[in-house]
């Protein structure tokens, strides 16, 4: 019976390998919410995005709906339409120019702790073949008034089909994509697909917004926190000097 032998170099590959998994495993993933503990602002000012897409409505229908969800997580969000009212009547007519304004007077005017820039990169109806579709594009950055600091960043893709799954075809499909567009149904569906960005972005468990000062779990995040920072400190001591995890010489069991 023939007997097949595996190269040496594909055993020592496969060593390897399995070294470096060992390794990344042992390593924590870097904690992106360190500067925004840190910096835990209080109240946020939340300027008119800046509009990348080709519906004019965009900024204004984004931030219609976009406080209550950061206000939900626990955050003193200034009312949007004072600021962006103060914000034109002082020389800065368009959220472009809004993003422009130093920090320092931003803190000195409003007292606020952070501000959220916005970026929206895509909005409203796309009209295709025999489907309409709604989409919400869009990143974000909160920033630190004092430091000029970012603290968190996200950006969410929403797209949501409006096609029409009632028969007719194919003639009866376009049909109804063009309706869809040219309906009052394109504003709701644009809409509620910003809500639904909102939702992703702000409460999203991965990557959304900390709970804030004036959230009731506030207390119990920033206790879970410090215990995951001190655990994995004890682990990196541990790694570089085994003998750190040792119970003293009189304890150990003989």
């Amino acid at each position: 019976m023939k007997r097949t032998t595996t190269p040496r170099w594909l055993c020592l590959l496969t060593v390897i390998s399995a070294a470096l998994l060992s390794a990344c495993e042992t390593i924590p993933r870097e904690d992106p919410y360190v500067k925004f503990r840190e910096l835990m602002p209080r109240s946020i000012l939340v300027f008119p995005p800046a509009n990348e897409s080709v519906d004019v409505i965009a900024s204004y229908a984004w931030l219609s709906t976009a406080t209550r969800p950061i206000a939900e997580r626990g955050f003193y969000v200034y009312p949007v339409a004072i600021v962006d009212e103060f914000m034109k009547e002082n020389g800065l007519p368009n959220p472009e120019d809004m993003h422009s304004a130093p920090l320092d007077k931003i803190g000195e005017i409003f007292g606020a702790d952070a501000v959220l820039y916005v970026t929206i990169e895509d909005y409203g109806q796309k009209f295709r073949l025999v489907s309409s579709d709604t989409v919400v594009d869009a990143r974000a950055e909160l920033v630190d008034v004092k430091t000029g600091e970012q603290i968190w960043s996200n950006d969410v893709s929403i797209t949501q089909s409006n096609s029409d799954s009632s028969g007719g075809g194919l003639l009866g499909a376009v049909v109804s994509a063009a309706i869809a567009q040219v309906g009052e149904s394109v504003r709701d569906a644009a809409h509620e697909t910003t809500r639904l960005a909102h939702y992703e972005m702000f409460n999203g468990d991965r990557d959304g917004l900390l709970y804030g000062p004036l959230h009731p779990t506030f207390e119990q995040q920033q206790l879970e926190a410090a215990q995951k920072l001190e655990a994995a400190q004890q682990a990196e001591q541990e790694a570089a000097d085994p003998s750190v995890g040792d119970p003293p010489a009189d304890e150990k069991p003989r």
